[in-house]
């Protein structure tokens, strides 16, 4: 069972239905950038969660907003780069993204940079790294981006981190 939303379109967009989430804005655009009651998620929060590029592709047309943020204090970034994905590394970092959130601590002092480097994510870090992330941030762990790529062998990443510091 996944989770459970107390707004109908973060459950739309939870559950990949772009049918419902494109009639629950039709219906009311009120909707676009609407928070939920338990964790303050947004429907876009909620497809980046799923990886649902067809839906965070709609939201993002439709201008939802891409700096909420949650209860866990984190916007659709944080969630985005956490998966693997291949649209939404382009659309969601380069292009909607504004630079100070590419080096925003979360709440447990990772910025996207070291989440991308933990993912081995080898198409999102180049991108973070044109965005001008801090490479220099240490997490809750006393870790750079690099620590990070050495400890776990990613030698390309390594090399990618090691060229712009």
């Amino acid at each position: 069972m996944g989770i459970l939303y107390s707004e109908p379109i973060c459950q739309a967009a939870y559950n990949n239905d772009f049918n419902e989430v494109q009639l629950l804005l039709e219906r009311n655009s009120n909707y676009l950038n609407i928070q939920d009651s338990f964790g303050g998620d947004t429907p876009l929060i909620c497809a980046c969660k799923q990886g649902s590029n067809r839906i965070v592709s709609y939201l993002l047309k439709r201008n939802a907003d891409v700096n909420l943020r949650n209860k866990k204090d984190r916007t659709c970034l944080h969630y985005a780069v956490r998966k693997r994905f291949t649209f939404l590394d382009y659309v969601l970092i380069i292009i909607l993204m504004p630079v100070m959130l590419i080096g925003y601590l979360l709440m447990s002092g990772s910025t996207a940079l070291h989440y991308a480097c933990e993912m081995k994510n080898q198409a999102v870090i180049p991108l973070l790294l044109d965005a001008h992330a801090d490479t220099s941030v240490k997490n809750q762990n006393g870790e750079t981006p690099l620590d990070i790529a050495r400890r776990l062998q990613f030698h390309n990443i390594e090399s990618m981190l090691m060229k712009t510091s």
